[in-house]
């Protein structure tokens, strides 16, 4: 086995541990540079992974159990594109929290890491029951981690988060109990090969099952009308926690993308894209709540949670435009939005911080000490998020907008997507017009960007140029991935096979 597979489990799990023990525990710039080192590694070891499963789909069994019994890790392009881009959006929001959120509080790094940990692990399990299990361990750290330095606006916002996910997570062992009971297995190849084989009269309990999952992920990912949760949540947070949290939703994506589209997708049977007339009018809700939550937002914070909602929206309805096949147009845009958006909420702390007490509400405050370097990155953002030529989000959204092949489907995708567009502009307009133009006076405040901070947006902004001019591989890579869903469980299920064959030989 191939042990580069789990490095991005226990590279942050292990750094993680160590924080935690003498004689760093005390010590927060050991514990920091350790952060960065450990990032570092990290994202080395992903781009590693990423060159090694674009030639082969990677299989991990841990302690040598056999699917479907064993824990198993599964590497293939989707995955560990997903886990690549955590690693990079994760050193830039520590880069940035370096600067001041770690003595804001205890255990910043610890919990930093662990949610990293999660995350990967989410991405990378092969079996439903262990995505649970990740799914906890990144939710736990992120209760943590959004409180992290206090305050009244942070404990009222964990409160509906925490209250939402615990209930989430009893739906989850629901659904997860009805599967097995029903199928008996939570091995992802295992289902999608069993699937299609189960009796008329089971059916029907399966696809409660599955369709509790969905309402899960749906929650997970902000989908309407679960996403309640989601702007007071990101507005709340401390900056780096609320970069990092920008990959918190396309978890759920992912998980929908796996379950819906591998196990319950068009080699299901009867249940075959159950989930499809379900997400088809909420993602198009979704997009409709983050346009009108994008004009109404007072804050840059609020505008930017919005713009989140809107990128979730989108991101489903690539799930099933076309049966599936415009995926890989989503999943470009999935990488663009977002690194954009954790900018956003890194440049927005800054802005807050400039202005003293206007903070990032759209209201007349006195000048910012630095307000050409945070006006260039704010208006390069503003260019990306909106979709406007010639950075990432244009080219995300071409993409989108030319997959779409059946005329019954252009009329919703392309005035949704084209409204939405038109919403962030007006918002965005409206927000820097606010922000940069409507000033009280001549004196600005006293208060600067560490270069910590300026390097850690600067380097999440550079990957939207990065992305239009790579745009052709990145685009082929895309395509690949999108293909991993259906054919790596094929691969799993060939190693399943396998290995049943072997039991029985030796027996």
């Amino acid at each position: 086995m191939n042990h580069l597979t789990i490095a991005p489990i226990l590279i942050p799990s292990i750094t993680a541990i160590l924080m935690l023990l003498p004689p760093l525990a005390e010590r927060i710039v050991l514990q920091r540079w350790l952060a960065w080192v450990s990032f570092v590694l990290l994202l080395a070891a992903s781009t590693a992974l990423l060159l090694q499963v674009d030639q082969q789909t990677q299989v991990y069994l841990l302690g040598g159990w056999q699917p479907p019994f064993g824990i198993m890790l599964l590497a293939d392009r989707l995955s560990v594109m997903l886990v690549t881009l955590t690693a990079f959006l994760a050193l830039c929001a520590c880069l940035y929290g370096s600067a001041h959120e770690e003595t804001t509080g205890r255990f910043f790094y610890p919990l930093f890491m662990f949610q990293v940990m999660g995350i990967n692990g989410a991405f990378l399990t092969g079996d439903i029951f262990n995505l649970f299990v990740f799914f906890e361990v990144l939710l736990i750290a992120s209760y943590a981690l959004l409180v992290h330095g206090g305050g009244k606006e942070k404990t009222k916002a964990s409160f509906h988060y925490i209250t939402l996910n615990l209930l989430g997570s009893a739906f989850f062992l629901i659904a997860l109990g009805t599967l097995y009971g029903t199928v008996g297995t939570l091995n992802m190849a295992d289902l999608s090969a069993k699937v299609p084989l189960l009796a008329a009269e089971t059916q029907a309990i399966a696809k409660a099952g599955a369709l509790l999952l969905l309402l899960v992920f749906g929650l997970k990912s902000a989908m309407m009308p679960l996403q309640f949760w989601l702007t007071r949540t990101y507005a709340a947070a401390a900056a780096p926690v609320a970069a990092l949290f920008a990959i918190m939703t396309k978890v759920g994506l992912y998980s929908i993308y796996r379950v819906f589209g591998g196990i319950f997708g068009d080699s299901a049977g009867d249940l075959a894209n159950i989930a499809t007339p379900w997400i088809w009018p909420l993602a198009i809700a979704t997009l409709v709540f983050g346009m009108l939550g994008a004009i109404a937002a007072p804050s840059l914070r609020l505008l930017t949670a919005n713009m989140v909602l809107i990128s979730v929206g989108t991101l489903l309805l690539s799930f099933v435009m076309n049966g599936g096949q415009s995926l890989a147009a989503g999943l470009y845009y999935l990488m663009h939005s977002t690194l954009v958006a954790a900018a956003l909420f890194l440049l927005a702390d800054q802005i807050h911080v400039q202005r003293g007490h206007a903070q990032d509400r759209f209201v007349v405050s006195r000048p910012m000490k630095q307000a050409g370097i945070l006006g260039a990155f704010y208006f390069t953002a503003a260019i990306a998020i909106i979709g406007l030529p010639p950075l990432s989000g244009f080219v995300g959204k071409a993409l989108l907008l030319q997959g779409v092949t059946d005329s019954s489907e252009r009329i919703w995708v392309w005035s949704s997507l084209l409204i939405s567009s038109l919403f962030a502009l007006i918002a965005f307009s409206r927000a820097g017009t606010s922000l940069f133009w409507h000033l009280s006076g001549s004196k600005s405040g006293t208060e600067v960007a560490k270069l910590a901070q300026l390097v850690a947006i600067a380097l999440l902004l550079l990957a939207s140029p990065l992305l239009t001019l790579f745009a052709g591989p990145v685009t082929s890579f895309t395509e690949r991935a999108a293909q991993d869903i259906r054919q790596s469980t094929v691969l799993v299920q060939q190693v399943i096979a396998e290995s049943e064959e072997l039991t029985y030989d030796t027996h």
